[in-house]
């Protein structure tokens, strides 16, 4: 048979064309070990968005995602992870082992050799035994397909009793505790059970993990594992209290590729087989790893930069958007606290790290997921009485300062999302305001709420009194803002009012650094306070001396006693969202808002690595200078961001670091709860949003370079715009803004000021 030469060009031509097409899909951008290292803890398996599932290696019991970089031991694989936490680890259930050899020992530990990760694909291949492991997965079903070297035998732990952050100190403060396991050795191809753990970052109630796994080959042998000890003769462990686990081998017949589908639920064994049957019938990795790229493509393309713009810079756009979409955990039809269509989520880890910047690049990327977020949080207040601030494990907890689920709706409902219902969603705002959680002030609700309603601020001794009051009088404004809207005006006119609650707190005659004006502890008899008590002892009672730079915890009080959460006085000082021009107006006008700023920013108070400062950099707009808001955004993420394994500068936080890079690569920053962004000189020359209804909005930085980093002007649909700020509506009506850049800054955006309350 012959091909003619044009046959073979075409071909040629052809297949050139479809490799350059796949490279140049999305998710290829994506790459999940962009802040795996240093302090990000970002979770590098596979996950789909929003997925139940997150399988990944355990490096021991300590990491709070499993994973830690080589030379680390690897432990196994478990099914369940979270992503960029801090406090204590959650989770880190039925873990897998595959391993070659006798079946006596239950510690299987090896060491990686080498590693590969992607978007939905993780493989590595052992030292000890060259043993391959390939990892990726549905929404609730984990898909491994292991590769025993030739002539070895082909072995594999399953062990339901493994969990993170356990601890040899019983009842230990975010450590997780063992309650249960059980295993089954149901057939040939099947094991099932379960694992029940409890505790974790939010101290939360018992949680159980159920399993079904299935396997491509037949079981030729096994033991099974209780409490130390093994038994030969016995195919199931029931749960007793004690850790379970089985060995099993399959020998050395047949294939030495091992394929291993691993059902979850957290409702039951049979829902967990159920799982597997209705999300992979079949036995083919490669379908369902490109199943997974392809959910994940249609959720990235929705946001898309020119072709011009850097590798480095696309990985860390979508890698920005890829953390953000990790959680929290979509378990609709896995709640087993009770049963309706209504959805459920779960991991919500915490808001009060979300609410800023995750939750509106999910509203911009994917409304009705929001929408779906929101219903599944009022669907949990509907039940359990309270809205979430944080949960994991089907429980509520922890709280660290506001009851922040009320940004998120505010937010939804500035932004016009429909399907919510906004008159349930007020009562349970309210609820979170007026009624104090009665002793569960962790795990819910508003702590010190009776002093606060009483006093207009929380006094110094409760904890976290500080932040606590700046956040109760935003989620207040967030309060009367849905009331506003929905016509209640004696709600909106007291919720308003309560919104400056936050001024009895600042101390206006406090000096420090050359700035005035700074939210200071207060008493409850109203006195300020320049010396605090540490320590607990009921006899002698040392004091320090609280200055607007200090750190309290862990040097004088517990992490969780501090006056403010895990920032300073000039963090919080300035976390105002709501009353910006206040706050310059108290600071001394302008002038002296920029040297307030300035100082914060050059002298190193300003804290890269945690959400209160979030909103700091583009406070220059307050003050008529957005350029100096880009400037400052520039260097900051020049200094603390990149595309490596260190490239991001604090703990992920669910996606609330990467969701505020995101933002600002593309020259926008929301002031989450009002129905704005903040628009600075953007890091991609051309970013196109893809909206509902077929329309999309474009934003385009004209003649952008290292010189040309300042907007000139700008053309909102081909008319003149002067402001540095748009609204929600402006963007989702469709259209393009157009900022021409210049080497110095102008007058552009400088009259406008940002909306005030």
């Amino acid at each position: 048979m012959k091909i003619s030469t044009k046959a073979i060009i075409f071909l040629g031509i052809s297949l050139f064309c479809m490799n350059a097409d796949a490279q140049n899909q999305l998710h290829n951008y994506v790459d999940p070990m962009i802040g795996s290292e240093g302090d990000g803890r970002v979770f590098i398996g596979p996950s789909c968005p929003y997925g139940m599932v997150k399988p990944s290696p355990d490096c021991t019991v300590n990491p709070n995602s499993g994973w830690l970089p080589l030379p680390k031991e690897v432990t196994g694989f478990s099914q369940v992870h979270v992503s960029g936490t801090g406090g204590g680890p959650k989770y880190g259930n039925i873990q897998i082992m595959p391993f070659s050899g006798s079946l006596d020992k239950l510690d299987q530990t090896s060491y990686r050799a080498e590693e590969n990760v992607k978007l939905g694909y993780y493989e590595t291949v052992f030292k000890e035994n060259k043993i391959k492991t390939e990892i990726t997965t549905t929404e609730k079903v984990s898909f491994y397909r292991i590769t025993y070297p030739k002539n070895a035998t082909k072995e594999l732990k399953i062990d339901p009793g493994f969990f993170l952050g356990e601890s040899p100190e019983p009842e230990g403060r975010e450590a997780q505790q063992f309650v249960g396991s059980q295993i089954e050795i149901v057939s040939d191809t099947e094991v099932r059970g379960y694992s029940r753990i409890r505790g974790g970052w939010n101290n939360g109630r018992a949680y159980t993990v159920c399993f079904w796994a299935t396997f491509d080959q037949p079981i030729a042998k096994y033991v099974t594992w209780k409490d130390g000890k093994f038994y030969s003769n016995q195919s199931a462990q029931f749960d007793s209290g004690k850790k379970t686990a089985a060995l099993l081998s399959f020998g050395k017949d047949g294939k030495q590729e091992l394929n291993i589908k691993i059902g979850i639920s957290f409702l039951s064994e049979l829902k967990a087989k159920n799982n597997i049957e209705v999300e992979i019938p079949h036995w083919n990795f490669n379908t369902v790893l490109s199943s997974l790229e392809n959910k994940w493509e249609q959720l990235l393309s929705r946001i898309k930069v020119s072709d011009d713009t850097s590798v480095a810079y696309k990985k860390m756009f979508y890698t920005g958007l890829y953390h953000t979409m990790i959680m929290p955990v979509n378990r609709t039809g896995e709640n087993p606290l009770w049963t309706n269509d209504e959805p459920y989520y779960d991991d919500f880890y915490c808001i009060w790290d979300t609410f800023r910047s995750s939750s509106p690049l999910i509203t911009l990327i994917d409304p009705n997921r929001q929408v779906e977020i929101v219903n599944g949080m009022l669907n949990i207040y509907k039940r359990e009485g309270y809205l979430p601030e944080g949960r994991s494990g089907n429980d509520n907890g922890r709280t660290q300062g506001g009851s922040n689920a009320e940004t998120v709706i505010a937010d939804a409902f500035v932004k016009n999302l429909k399907g919510i219902d906004y008159e349930l969603a007020l009562k349970a705002m309210l609820k979170d305001a007026e009624v104090p959680p009665g002793g569960n002030e962790e795990r819910e609700g508003r702590g010190g709420l009776e002093e606060y309603l009483r006093l207009g601020y929380v006094p110094y001794g409760i904890d976290r009194a500080g932040n606590r009051t700046i956040d109760y009088a935003y989620n207040d404004y967030n309060i009367a803002t849905v009331a506003k809207g929905l016509n209640r005006t004696e709600i909106y006119n007291r919720y308003i009012k309560q919104a400056d609650s936050w001024k009895n707190l600042w101390r206006s005659d406090y000096e420090n650094k050359g700035t005035k004006g700074f939210i200071m502890p207060k008493d409850a008899t109203g006195n300020w306070l320049d010396d605090v008590v540490f320590g607990e002892s009921k006899i002698q009672k040392p004091t320090y001396k609280y200055t607007p730079t200090i750190t309290e915890s862990p040097w004088y009080v517990c992490h969780w006693c501090v006056f403010f959460y895990e920032g300073t006085s000039w963090e919080y000082s300035l976390s105002i969202p709501h009353d910006i021009p206040e706050v310059v107006r108290r600071s001394g006008g302008d002038l002296a808002f920029k040297n307030r700023l300035d100082t914060f920013f050059d002298t190193k108070l300003y804290d890269v690595s945690n959400e209160p400062s979030f909103l700091a950099p583009t406070m220059y707009h307050w003050i008529g200078k957005p350029y100096l808001s880009s400037d400052r955004i520039r260097t900051i993420i020049k200094e603390n961001f990149n595309s490596s394994a260190e490239g991001l500068p604090g703990n992920d936080d669910s996606g609330a670091m990467s969701s505020w890079l995101a933002f600002h690569m593309m020259g926008l920053y929301p002031n989450a709860g009002q129905p704005y962004y903040l628009l600075n000189t953007p890091l991609i020359k051309q970013t196109t949003l893809q909206l509902e209804e077929g329309k999309s909005f474009k934003i385009t930085a004209k003649k952008m370079s290292d010189q040309n980093q300042y907007i000139k002007s700008a053309l909102l649909n081909g008319k003149p715009y002067n402001k540095a700020w748009i609204l929600h509506d402006d963007i989702v009506r469709g259209g393009e803004l157009i900022l021409e850049m210049d080497s110095k800054p102008s007058a552009w955006g400088t009259t406008i000021l940002p909306p005030t309350k």
